[in-house]
């Protein structure tokens, strides 16, 4: 008889803080991967995708406005990062996520949220200026499938799509401002 691996509360608490995700879910995860922490990880990433999946057409009627001043005020950014209830808008995690978003919108220069956003007219020029490689245009120009800046192995939606796992609400950029001192 084999016995079931039972993760020491130490390993729980490393992968915990590793990923933010709630205390039993990291059991679970470390029990289903048989104490391999990186093979958890996953795990609790694949949950949290399929939780954000569940949660995304749930209405999110709250918020908070993040923000990021960059080279002594010449350059700035404001997000609205939406959430479910004010509960989670309070959260330090999920302004913590506004405040990443408003860098990386800083550094990355998206100029839509999603491809959604994009209206048809433009679709249609960008299909045709870039010939099959329209995918690389959108990678650069919309910011869900933007590289986040701090982690470049994950999408700015995988990033959104974390946190949602953790949180446990459907989360949202609504929109975003990016403003630089001598450009209009």
């Amino acid at each position: 008889m084999t016995e079931k691996y039972a993760p020491s509360a130490a390993d729980v608490k490393a992968l915990r803080e590793a990923t933010n995700a709630p205390v039993m879910d990291c059991r679970r995860a470390l029990v289903e991967a048989a104490g391999d922490v990186e093979r958890a990880r996953k795990l609790l990433a694949e949950r949290g995708q399929q939780v954000a999946k569940k949660k995304g057409e749930r209405e999110v009627r709250e918020g908070f406005i993040g923000h990021y001043v960059h080279q002594g005020g010449k350059m700035g950014v404001l997000v609205e990062l939406a959430c479910e209830t004010d509960f989670v808008a309070k959260n330090e995690m999920f302004q913590k996520l506004a405040h990443d978003l408003a860098l990386h919108i800083c550094a990355s220069r998206p100029q839509f949220i999603s491809r959604d956003d994009i209206p048809e007219a433009d679709k249609a020029r960008i299909e045709a200026e870039h010939d099959g490689r329209a995918d690389k245009f959108y990678e650069e120009h919309v910011l869900l499938e933007q590289p986040f800046v701090r982690d470049e192995s994950k999408t700015v939606a995988d990033l959104i799509a974390s946190a949602v796992g953790v949180l446990g609400e459907n989360i949202k950029v609504r929109r975003f401002a990016r403003f630089d001192i001598g450009e209009s």
